[in-house]
């Protein structure tokens, strides 16, 4: 079995990439972050050409997940319970989908980004962690293959930066999104890390600017945490650095991961 992470940054403009993706890749499940896409407007009968049957939540801003799947796809679950919402209680974004695939149960997830850690965004970010943990806690104890991913904006370690003295004063690093992400393994799930591509760190986001991806200024945020049943299948897992090349790119990308299932 093949399952991917990929942040497009918007499927709109991204759709002819990413049908071409899904064509010559042939994951048999497919997460998405970022669509900025509302529920009516998502590319259903495009994906549904490849063989695949989409879960999708967005609500046409800069949000916005999905899951696409060729296995199968139940007890969906739109939204994130718990949802602190920014600015206000009231206002609920479109950062969380689930859905089970097959023998998998997956979240696709959009962690916000936090700003600045002075922002209040930054407190709304920690508090939408700790309401993750705690809608995941049941899929993670149970015994079937599990594995939450997507863009967490947060980078696990320094390792997981070009260069941790770039990043001191801003949000990715801090301790305290550092213990969120503690907190979600502290449930039994392990960091699936992509192997190296030519001896290099597995980043999976460079900024548009400066030529970064070009340099591999970059940054390891698009994570795979995973069940021991889900982690111990998997065979293989690399970033699909090919797709990240060229004119109209995403800034992320994919995370691509082969299961003996």
């Amino acid at each position: 079995m093949r399952i991917a992470t990929w942040n497009v940054n918007s499927i709109t403009a991204r759709l002819p990439r990413l049908l071409a993706w899904l064509a010559d890749v042939r994951p048999d499940i497919v997460c998405l972050q970022e669509t900025k896409i509302s529920d009516d407007g998502f590319p259903a009968s495009e994906v549904e050409s490849l063989g695949y049957t989409a879960a999708a939540h967005g609500d046409g801003r800069w949000n916005g997940v999905a899951i696409l799947s060729k296995v199968g796809l139940d007890e969906v679950r739109a939204g994130l319970p718990g949802d602190p919402g920014y600015p206000t209680s009231d206002v609920v974004e479109a950062r969380a989908v689930a859905a089970t695939c097959g023998d998998v149960r997956v979240w696709s997830v959009y962690v916000p980004n936090g700003r600045e850690p002075s922002h209040d965004h930054y407190g709304y970010k920690l508090a939408w962690l700790e309401a993750l943990r705690n809608a995941i806690t049941s899929d993670a104890g149970i015994a079937r293959p599990f594995a939450v991913m997507g863009d967490f904006n947060v980078a696990p370690t320094d390792a997981d930066v070009w260069d941790p003295a770039a990043f001191v004063g801003s949000t990715h690093v801090t301790p305290p999104e550092r213990a969120a992400l503690a907190a979600l393994r502290d449930l039994g799930l392990r960091d699936i890390v992509p192997r190296p591509l030519k001896y290099d760190r597995p980043f999976t986001y460079w900024d548009y600017r400066a030529g970064n991806f070009h340099k591999n200024l970059g940054m390891r945020i698009d994570l795979v945490y995973a069940s021991s049943a889900f982690a111990d299948a998997v065979t293989d897992a690399y970033v699909d650095r090919e797709a990240r090349k060229g004119t109209g790119a995403s800034d992320h990308a994919p995370v691509v991961l082969e299961l003996s299932l």
